[in-house]
């Protein structure tokens, strides 16, 4: 409620927040709220709740809403193996069989479908791209010690730190023409609410 009442970035919410009998109410709506280590062990059926949104990123391990009672699951990153979707790109690929699946990630929703439009009409030989993201929750608010890299020891507030990213590798996934013909020059990371 606290942390929902009082954003750091989105400011002070000026609506109604409270907590009341496991559930949380905003603006006198209830939302039901689970606390429950394992996805398996979420009882998605009982309040009817048809697609759950996930930030893993395998089938096994998004498909254990299943087992709670969802009936599709939607991965918000790109995955190793579930099918993988962008609007505009090979949403006309889907097919409903597929329990779990993904919507690749922000950046690949960005570049898609401005490289399906150029692909199509001029043909993409070879592409380079950049990225500036927000930041985000894993990345360092002060220097310290990074397992990733050094670059993500420092502290995002100060620095534009260049990152990875998949969205290159996410693109071919989604437009096979163009598999292996995006490469990444840097991936920027910059402090911006978002």
């Amino acid at each position: 409620v606290y942390m929902f009442k009082y954003d750091s970035v989105h400011g002070r919410f000026k609506g109604t927040v409270e907590a009341k009998d496991g559930k949380l109410y905003i603006q006198g709506k209830p939302i039901v709220v689970f606390a429950e280590r394992n996805p398996q062990d979420i009882p998605w059926g009982s309040v009817g709740a048809d697609y759950i949104i996930e930030s893993t990123t395998t089938i096994d391990k998004a498909g254990a809403h299943l087992k709670g009672g969802a009936k599709k699951v939607i991965i918000s990153a790109p995955s190793a193996d579930a099918p993988m979707y962008v609007c505009g790109v090979n949403l006309d690929k889907y097919d409903s069989k597929h329990l779990v699946i993904s919507n690749a990630s922000c950046t690949t929703n960005c570049l898609a479908p401005i490289a399906k439009v150029v692909h199509d009409k001029f043909g993409i030989v070879e592409g380079l791209m950049s990225t500036i993201h927000a930041t985000t929750a894993t990345q360092k608010t002060v220097d310290g010690p990074s397992s990733k890299d050094w670059r993500g020891g420092r502290s995002v507030n100060n620095n534009i730190i260049p990152s990875s990213t998949g969205a290159a590798k996410a693109v071919g996934k989604v437009i096979p023409d163009l598999n292996g013909k995006l490469t990444l020059a840097l991936s920027f990371s910059h402090c911006i609410p978002t």
